[in-house]
Parts: structure tokens; sequence; C-alpha cells
């Protein structure tokens, strides 16, 4: 089955890396095996194997599937220099180095089985799987602030993933009586086909406890808090990986309950739920943006708001919001990851992660300081890059359908805009302050996500637009 290798080198390489003690050994079967996660993803394009019971490939799985393969590659990559540079510093130890690399593979294992599966009940085993092992890794440095986020994240992660077991629960009992006591009432492609006839109102409960629950991992408000300090502990790849990819995994399992809501007549709409998180994700995250001072943390709530437009786009959903939302996600994943690719480098050659302590850094590291500003104006939402794009659709399409709703997202963004801009301001130019020797960096990661979106704000391909176009109306 081709599916199988996405989920057989992952797992087999966490194992190899959990025995290998020489770091750039490490450092290179991780982005050797990273890279060959990515080519196993592009060859499901090529030839997409059967449905099964336990593994699914569909139109709308591809799309994250081949987006977090790519992140994760290029993660590795910027993880290969910043992993080098803690290692000599001492931050990091040889001791847990082994658990960092197998950790990464482990999670990324995590991560491709909840989108490849067809199985609510296993989705929900491979989210827990990736869950676990960032939780590690955000402790891996064991200092105090490290252990203490850790625990919030694996106490708050543990809740909301307990609720999502609840809602998956619900939503079997809602299929048996329909399907039947079998495996079936677990399969994705079977309770689809067979939703019409379920329960509605244990459906409505299932979809609460299910956006309360996967809502978490999100990083919605007000489930949001385990977010900024995983961000500001942990490593910066880990943190790249959080907001590219970890977010969209439960974003992913909120839209397939989704689609059995919207196939069941007498459910509630979910829109309006999704809208209203959304829509205070988005303005709670703007407003606090100003009050940051450590720039992980910063750009921890900057993800926490785009999570907000990416759900408030799904909520609105119709061909354009549906489109609008895989689009914003995939902008989002691309620019955030090369922001925290830069943003860890900064913080190495600053030695710190404090945003009044980095002024001046287009003036003493040039590269990375341009880099940074470039990546903020991106996530901003400014012209030529591809988030513009994005948010474009999200508020025209709304203003079309609900005008004030429009107002606000534009509001949020408005806030959020001010914010940015006033920030990256202060690090990026001003009065030099810090260390000023050379950074050892990792530029090419940074600059292929950077070029990539900057290319998707100047022109879609063609294919790329009827495929979203196809997933947007699978979305209903």
């Amino acid at each position: 089955m081709t599916a199988i290798p996405i989920l057989l080198i992952p797992l087999t390489t966490a194992a190899l890396l959990a025995v290998i003690r020489n770091y750039r050994l490490s450092a290179s079967v991780n982005v050797i095996a990273s890279l060959l996660a990515f080519f196993s993803a592009i060859g499901l394009l090529i030839s997409r194997p059967a449905d099964s019971q336990y593994l699914l490939i569909d139109d709308l799985n591809i799309v994250f599937i081949l987006l977090s393969t790519f992140v994760g590659f290029t993660t590795s990559v910027f993880s290969a220099s910043y992993i080098a540079h803690e290692l000599e510093t001492g931050r990091l130890t040889p001791r847990y180095l082994r658990f960092y690399h197998a950790m990464f593979q482990l999670m990324m294992l995590g991560m491709n089985l909840a989108l490849l599966a067809n199985n609510i009940g296993l989705m929900w085993v491979a989210v827990e799987l990736a869950t676990l092992s960032t939780v590690v890794m955000v402790g891996i440095y064991r200092t105090h602030e490290a252990i203490e986020a850790a625990w919030k994240y694996f106490i708050l992660g543990g809740v909301g993933i307990a609720l999502a077991l609840f809602g998956t629960i619900l939503v079997y009992l809602a299929a048996r009586p329909v399907v039947g006591a079998s495996i079936d009432a677990m399969v994705w492609t079977s309770l689809l086909s067979h939703a019409r006839a379920f329960d509605p109102a244990l459906l409505n409960i299932a979809f609460i406890f299910l956006l309360l629950g996967y809502g978490t991992k999100v990083g919605l408000v007000p489930m949001h808090a385990w977010l900024p300090d995983a961000h500001a502990e942990g490593p910066t790849p880990i943190s790249a990986v959080l907001s590219g990819l970890l977010l969209n995994v439960a974003l992913y399992a909120l839209l397939r309950f989704k689609l059995l809501l919207a196939a069941n007549p007498g459910a509630i709409a979910p829109g309006p739920l999704m809208i209203g998180l959304g829509l205070l994700s988005l303005i709670f995250a703007g407003f606090m943006l100003y009050r940051r001072r450590d720039i992980k943390r910063m750009f921890a709530y900057s993800s926490i708001e785009h999570m907000g437009i990416i759900v408030f786009a799904f909520g609105m959903a119709g061909p354009l919001g549906n489109f609008a939302g895989l689009l914003q996600m995939t902008m989002h994943s691309l620019t955030k990851s090369a922001i925290f690719f830069s943003v860890g480098h900064v913080s190495q050659v600053k030695g710190t992660q404090r945003i009044a302590q980095m002024s001046g850094l287009t003036e003493t590291h040039p590269v990375l300081g341009w880099t940074l500003v470039a990546s903020v104006l991106a996530i901003a939402g400014l012209p030529p890059f591809g988030v513009f794009t994005s948010e474009f659709l999200v508020v025209s399409s709304s203003f079309a359908r609900e005008p004030l709703l429009a107002v606000l997202v534009v509001f949020g963004l408005l806030v959020s805009f001010g914010a940015l801009l006033w920030q990256v301001t202060g690090v990026a130019f001003g009065e030099p302050r810090g260390p000023t020797e050379p950074a050892k960096a990792s530029y090419l990661p940074i600059f292929a996500h950077l070029s990539l979106v900057l290319i998707a704000g100047i022109w879609l391909p063609g294919p790329l637009v009827a495929w979203f176009q196809h997933v947007a109306a699978l979305l209903g």
C-alpha cells in the first residue's frame, strides 16, 4: 500500500535515532527521513491506494499530508543547525539529544497517521501520540520554565483530548444503531454514507465535545493557554511545527466531524459555533500581541489569531469561504514556520528572546533582520504575499453574506497588523543592542517558504486552484 511508507519511515527512523549518539549522524538521518516522507507524500498524487478500514487517502487529507511532510522536511533542515548551536552553548546536552530527534519523528508519525486514518478511534490515538511527543520536546531543556510549560501543555492537552474522546464515543453511539456494533461504526467512509440516519441529538452533543476537545489543540480561545508557554520555552523547531502543522491536524479532525453534521438534516449547523470561536480568537489574540515582551510568545499569539481566521472561514463555509480557509491555512503554515526559523536564529545570536534586547537587527545581522521583516509583513497580510490573497478572500466572501461579521474580521486584522508592525519595528530598527557576531544560520528553509508565499500572492497555478476548489466544494 503506497500510504504505508509515510508511516513506516518515521516509525523506523524514530527507533534508529533513539540509539544514535553522534549528533551529525542523527541530524542527517532526521533530514533524510523527513525528505523521504515528503517524497512518499508526493507519490500519493501519482498512485492513490484503495481505502481500507484503517487508512484513507482522499482529496481533503492529501492537502494536509503534502503540507505536513514539506514543513516537516524544512523544519528538520533548520533543526540541524539550530540544535548544533544549542549543543555548543550547552543548553542541550547529548543525553537528551537522542530523545529530541526520536520524538521529532514520532511526532511526524502521529500527525501523518492522524491525517491518513479512516477510523475515528485511530485518529484520536494518533493525535494523542503527536501531542505526547511534543510535550517531551517542549520540556527538553529541563529548566523550571520548560518543565512548567510542558506540564501545562500536558494537562490542558489531556483535558482537550479527553473531551475529544468523549465526543468520539458519542459519534460511535450515534452510528451503532444504524451501522451495527462493529468497527464500521468508527470508519469515516461508513459514517459519511450513513450519517443521514444518525440520531441528530447525539451528533449535536458529540460535536460540542469535539469542538472543545480538538479546539484545545487548535489553540482557540479560551482553550489556548498552553500554546504561548509551549512556544516560549520549547526549542524553536518545535514552535515551527506546532504552529505550522499540529494545529492543522486538530483542525482537520474538526473538519471531518463537521462533514458528518452537514450530512445529517436534523443536526445543528456547526458554522455559527466555529464563527464565534474564530472571531473571539482573532480579536483576543490581536490585542494580546501588544503586551508580549518575548518574541516567541508574541508569535504564538499570532498563531492563535490566524487559526481564528481559518476556523472563521470554514465556519462561513460555502465554496469561497472554504477555499479561503484552505489557502489561509497553507499560507499561515509556510509563513509562520519561516518566522520561527528566523526567530530561532535571532534568539541564538542575541542570546535572548526579549524583544527589547533585539533592536537594530537589520544593522547587526542584515540577512536575518530583513528576512524577519519580510516574514512579518507577509503574516500581517500585506501584498504581494499569499496571506493577503487568502485574507482578502475571507473578508470579501464574508461581506457578500454577513457584512457585520466581515467588519469584525477587518477590525481584528487591523488590531493585529498594528501590533505586529509596532513590534517588528522595535526589533529590526533603532539602536543596535546585544552581540553582533555573525550568525551560523540555515537560510534555505526560510527562503524556500517565503518564496512560495510570495509566488502564491502573485500567481496561483491553475491545477492548484482547481484542486482547492474541488476540496472546498467537498467541505460544503
